[in-house]
């Protein structure tokens, strides 16, 4: 059994590794999502990663690890590609979506670029991405729900449910965490991206593989949906908003300006399409997925400098006038929310029969 609990975390220590040696390096970017043969020195890597993966996953739905479970339905946004899909847009849309509906959402994370190690806390909206992590501060500022952080997702969700009194626990990733019993699953893929070169870690960019999303209950597409059986995410937002002042103006009033943009996030080419189709010309820079800004890494002068909001809750202490972020949304298609919520009042009718 030693065995069993040793295997039941170390895909996640692997995949956090090889996250963090790989997001900064372009090459091997390159060879996950630009058609190049990985090295034939990282395939065995490759297969020994999946081979953990998949034994690992064995034990728990053969029983022989257990998992826990909380007496409320919970629901996990994940992905199975290493950084950002889409996901901390789509749970701020399904907060809303819950609450729309009656239901008390609370969201769960691991923190991730945070420094909470120990028991889980509360983020408080206002609070310091560098403690909390950056997607767990957006999910508190925009989610109006509580938000729990901490590497035992249990124990985050138990903190939600006896000082909030939620009825339904939403898990921001966590779709490779299966210490946590989960009654919906929801993959997130990143339409123009996809699986890369369809290998895991490290040769590629799967945390497991593609064969994984035949068994979740939906997946979501970022962008134009590629198959009929996904839904569709679009991320709306035209509008920018001032690190300083808070003042927001339109996309269009930087067309002709001289520009920068500069993005840490999973795709940063996303949101640099993102404002090329708004008409903006800009000198693009790509951070790592999760990076910690320094004061110099956003000083272009007088230029104005345009980021992710998931870029700014880390640039707000030294930022200037010049410095704004662009704010989305997610818009869900119909068909998907009414499948949603059918799917989880029968797993909620189940909790209160019980």
């Amino acid at each position: 059994m030693r065995l069993f609990s040793r295997l039941a975390t170390e895909q996640n220590s692997i995949a956090i590794k090889a996250e963090n040696m790989t997001a900064r390096s372009i090459s091997l970017d390159t060879v996950w999502y630009q058609g190049r043969f990985p090295a034939k020195f990282l395939l065995p890597l490759s297969w020994v990663f999946r081979g953990v993966v998949e034994l690992r996953r064995f034990f728990y739905r053969a029983g022989w690890i257990k998992n826990r479970r909380l007496p409320v339905p919970v629901i996990i946004v994940g992905n199975i590609s290493v950084g950002g899909t889409g996901k901390t847009p789509l749970i701020i849309a399904l907060t809303k979506l819950l609450k729309e509906n009656g239901y008390k959402p609370g969201v769960i994370s691991r923190g991730y670029g945070g420094e909470v190690r120990g028991a889980p806390v509360k983020v408080d909206p206002s609070g310091n991405a560098a403690i909390v992590g950056d997607e767990p501060l957006l999910l508190s500022k925009h989610s109006d729900c509580p938000v729990a952080v901490g590497a035992n997702r249990f124990e985050a969700g138990r903190l939600l449910l006896e000082q909030d009194g939620c009825d339904v626990i939403l898990s921001d990733d966590g779709l490779q965490h299966y210490k946590l019993a989960r009654d919906i699953e929801i993959a997130v893929v990143d339409s123009e991206r996809q699986f890369g070169n369809g290998f895991c870690l490290p040769a590629g960019p799967l945390r497991e593989p593609v064969e994984r999303l035949s068994e979740v209950d939906f997946i979501i597409e970022n962008g134009t949906k590629t198959e009929d059986e996904r839904f569709s995410m679009t991320l709306n937002g035209d509008m920018a908003v001032n690190l300083t002042t808070g003042s927001a103006k339109p996309l269009q009033d930087f067309i002709g300006l001289s520009c920068h943009a500069l993005a840490g996030i999973g795709n940063p080419d996303r949101f640099f399409n993102k404002l090329n189709a708004a008409g903006l010309h800009c000198i693009n820079h790509k951070f790592p997925d999760h990076y910690s800004y320094r004061a110099d890494d956003i000083e272009f002068g007088e230029c104005p400098v345009l980021m992710t909001e998931k870029d700014a809750v880390k640039c707000f202490d030294f930022a200037n006038d010049t410095h704004w972020y662009v704010p989305v949304t997610a818009q869900l298609e119909p068909a998907f929310k009414n499948r949603f919520l059918t799917l989880l009042r029968e797993k909620y009718d189940g909790y209160k029969i019980t």
